[in-house]
């Protein structure tokens, strides 16, 4: 933290930033400040579009509701063009998916020791981690989401007789059937892994980037500070916007028949 990074080495002070506030132990483990953002994000989200809603009006829009109508149109036409079926669900779905991964990539944003530094001086916490997105454990629970989500789809649209010859005789035919069903375990384990995996690299090493930086002397940091945070301004919902139409990709996938 920064009132004890001149005690730490640099190693020390990354190491430190790096862990989690955890309760349990072993497979039973939770990263509580992963959980407690996230849940911040997400109530955070629920108000923003609660208030939008609520303020809504029929004439001219004010900029916070003509930003908030931008974003649930942009999604909603990401829907129509990358989803071929019933969309009542899939647009909530997207629109959500796109949001929490939004607000969980903005709070890198936020001084590397801000957070930590609050934590351990007011609620005497030793550890927390704000970037639920640097977090593996947190990527890959919504990616088994739409892992379910995939199943499901895939049941949904080509019903069980289809999505089984699917899954048996696709590509190869009935007489490679050994091989279909390798290739086919592989496709739909590495659709949620490289779900995941992306936004769980390109946010972990944003976060390793801040750090580095702020083992700089105080004098030097503003500039390579200001640059990464803009450069990472653009990358911010970019990622989000990557995830979201994977996820819309990989549902109509699973709902087309093929």
């Amino acid at each position: 933290m920064a009132s004890e990074s001149g005690k730490q080495t640099a190693s020390e002070y990354v190491s430190h930033h790096l862990e989690h506030l955890t309760v349990g132990e072993g497979f039973m483990t939770l990263h509580v400040d992963t959980l407690f953002w996230t849940w911040f994000c997400g109530l955070l989200f629920i108000g923003i579009f609660y208030m939008a809603a609520r303020r809504a009006t029929t004439g001219v829009p004010g900029k916070f509701q003509a930003f908030i109508e931008m974003t649930i149109e942009f999604v909603d036409d990401s829907v129509k063009d990358g989803f071929h079926g019933p969309r009542k669900f899939v647009a909530p779905l997207a629109l959500t998916s796109f949001m929490l991964v939004m607000f969980w990539n903005l709070l890198d944003l936020l001084p590397v020791d801000l957070v930590p530094v609050i934590a351990h001086d007011y609620l005497h916490l030793d550890y927390m981690r704000i970037v639920p997105s640097a977090d593996v454990n947190a990527t890959f629970s919504i990616s088994l989401t739409v892992f379910v989500l995939i199943i499901i789809y895939s049941f949904k649209g080509k019903g069980d007789k289809g999505y089984l010859e699917e899954w048996l005789l696709h590509p190869f035919g009935p007489w490679l059937l050994p091989f279909n069903l390798i290739l086919n375990t592989v496709e739909l384990l590495a659709k949620p892994l490289s779900l995941a995996l992306r936004l769980f690299g390109n946010l972990y090493a944003a976060e390793l980037i801040f750090m580095l930086i702020a083992l700089l002397p105080i004098y030097i940091q503003p500039f390579p500070g200001a640059v990464w945070a803009i450069y990472h301004i653009l990358v911010i919902p970019l990622q989000a916007f990557i995830f979201m139409t994977l996820t819309i990709v990989y549902l109509n996938l699973a709902y087309e028949k093929h």
